[in-house]
């Protein structure tokens, strides 16, 4: 009786908690999608990773990245800008 009252204390500080929740809302994500994932705990992982809450380190990080791709997208045509120039000279 001991153990059924753990499991019971468990399961509730998962429903709680949302992991219940969470849980059966990317199983029912896997049921319903039309082609099966090859790998089902891919799918799993796949989808309970995107939906956890996000790190504010890594949107910080995101924000330098996309920064980072502005900046070299305007080197490049600057690079190409100065590659012709050179040519009529």
């Amino acid at each position: 009786q001991a153990a059924d009252s753990k499991r019971e204390q468990f399961r509730q500080y998962l429903e709680k908690s949302g992991v219940l929740d969470m849980l059966t809302k990317v199983l029912v994500a896997l049921y319903e999608e039309p082609e099966k994932p090859d790998s089902a705990l891919d799918f799993l992982k796949h989808h309970l990773g995107a939906s956890a809450p996000e790190n504010p380190e890594i949107e910080a990080l995101r924000l330098e990245v996309a920064e980072m791709k502005e900046k070299y997208e305007a080197v490049l045509e600057e690079n190409l800008k100065l590659k012709n120039k050179v040519k009529v000279y």
